[in-house]
């Protein structure tokens, strides 16, 4: 292998695990001599509230990202082809679809609009489309009465079903698809408002629980789950404690923009100081984003095909991938 002009030995496999682990230098190193397809604002208008992103960390970690599903996505579209012309058929290739998992305040959100900006830049996938699962979260009137509204995240406060059947006819190539939209402002899904889904060469889909694999089971049919559709799927990780601090961070940040809106449903956050914050922010963390992240989200860490791990500043410190 060869390392910014240095020749090294071949990585030797470690056969105790299904991935193989790069630092962030040799996952960096990996990046091919092509101009970083963002600037500077193209990235402002991606990135999250509190999350530091730059063109550096661009450069390093999401440009060979998208590289390799790039590559992920044409060598999927050769199998297709070749197994097309084995079975006689002309059917035209359906969207290769990348599921993007992880907590609150990781980051999976820039994570996701980033790969989206990125993949649409390379030539084979000029059609990109993001969906996230927020729109499939039953309306807060039925949360409310079954009792869910302050379980909103957890598993069982979204119409799996739904999302199942949406990106079961994504993959299936439907001309259009149509998905509910909810709004962060409102706290609620918007009533009549759907994103349609053309067939795009990609599509990504962004949620905490996307690689759940419990669902209800319909007598008769086959049990099926939103990540048997994904070709890839990625996680974004970081340990809990930084999380959590991340989490308090932009919940200071949200009062002087978000919560400060007058329609916004967290307005009365607005008005607290910042102690009286920081303790909001700590109860709803440990109240309810903690055990959905425990019981829900991290042991579905194992299923993804990518693994980001992030650092306590935010960066990816180590990229695994699934060995194939």
């Amino acid at each position: 292998m060869r390392h910014n002009g240095r020749v090294t030995a071949p990585r030797i496999p470690d056969v105790s695990t299904p991935y193989v682990t790069l630092g962030r230098e040799e996952w960096a190193a990996l990046a091919d001599s092509t101009p970083l397809p963002l600037t500077e604002d193209d990235i402002a208008k991606v990135r999250g509230l509190r999350d530091p992103v730059d063109l550096t960390e661009v450069d390093q970690i999401y440009r060979p990202l998208s590289r390799l599903l790039d590559l992920y996505s044409g060598a999927t579209g050769a199998l297709h082809r070749a197994t097309s012309q084995f079975l006689g058929e002309r059917s035209g290739r359906t969207p290769f679809v990348i599921g993007v998992a992880g907590s609150v305040a990781v980051g999976k959100s820039t994570t996701a609009r980033l790969l989206r900006e990125l993949m649409a830049r390379w030539p084979r996938s000029p059609h990109v489309e993001l969906v996230t699962t927020d729109g499939f979260l039953y309306p807060n009137e039925v949360l409310e009465e079954r009792g869910l509204l302050a379980r909103k995240g957890f598993p069982e406060s979204y119409d799996r079903r739904a999302l199942r059947d949406f990106i079961l006819q994504v993959k299936s190539g439907a001309p259009e698809v149509a998905a509910p939209v909810y709004s962060h402002q409102i706290y609620n899904i918007v009533p009549g408002e759907r994103v349609v889904v053309r067939q795009p060469d990609v599509l990504i889909v962004e949620g905490l629980n996307v690689l759940q694999t419990t669902a209800t089971r319909e007598p008769g049919q086959p049990q099926l789950h939103v990540s048997d559709f994904f070709d890839v799927s990625i996680y974004v990780d970081a340990d809990s404690e930084d999380i959590r601090r991340w989490y308090v961070d932009r919940f200071l940040a949200f009062r002087e923009s978000a919560f400060a809106e007058p329609d916004s449903y967290f307005h009365s956050y607005s008005t607290l100081n910042d102690e009286q914050a920081r303790a909001v922010a700590g109860q709803i963390w440990d109240a309810v984003n903690a055990p959905n992240l425990a019981r829900n989200i991290i042991p579905t860490r194992s299923r993804a095909t990518i693994i980001l791990r992030k650092g306590p500043d935010h960066t990816v410190q180590e990229v695994r991938l699934r060995k194939l």
